[in-house]
């Protein structure tokens, strides 16, 4: 029983680190998304996406749509469910991905800044040209 209580410690230190490291704006989960509320979503196709068997084959996964109708909410979710299962995930909004980038050219740490964007299994890219793009950013 001991041995059973610290390994289900250990999973849920772990859990919440992942939860933590994906810098998440909120931590939201599909069980709680109101499919009734956004009729237009596929709820079908989200439901196959939440079976993440495209996490355990190495495809990307492309979720867009007009603004206001969830994307972000299920976006989140389906990084939610990835944790639930082992997967390290990283959250962000494109644009501060990209300043961040074009920062550390300015330092010269771009190298070290793009691993971080790289390191984990699933990387969520919110807001994807959302902002107008220059040569800078």
């Amino acid at each position: 029983m001991l041995c059973q209580d610290e390994i289900t410690r250990r999973e849920t230190v772990a859990l919440q680190r992942r939860l933590h490291r994906a810098k998440f704006e909120q931590t939201v989960t599909l069980e709680e998304f109101d499919f009734a509320a956004s009729p237009k979503l596929p709820a079908a196709q989200i439901r196959d996406l939440a079976a993440l068997r495209w996490l355990h084959t190495g495809e990307s996964v492309i979720w867009f749509g007009p603004v206001g109708v969830g994307k972000t909410h299920v976006a989140q979710a389906l990084g939610h469910l990835a944790i639930r299962q082992g997967a390290n995930v990283r959250f962000a909004k494109t644009s501060r991905v990209l300043a961040d980038l074009v920062g550390g050219h300015a330092d010269r740490t771009w190298d070290k800044r793009l691993r971080e964007f790289i390191r984990p299994e699933v990387l969520i890219l919110d807001d994807f040209a959302m902002r107008q793009l220059t040569a800078t950013v």
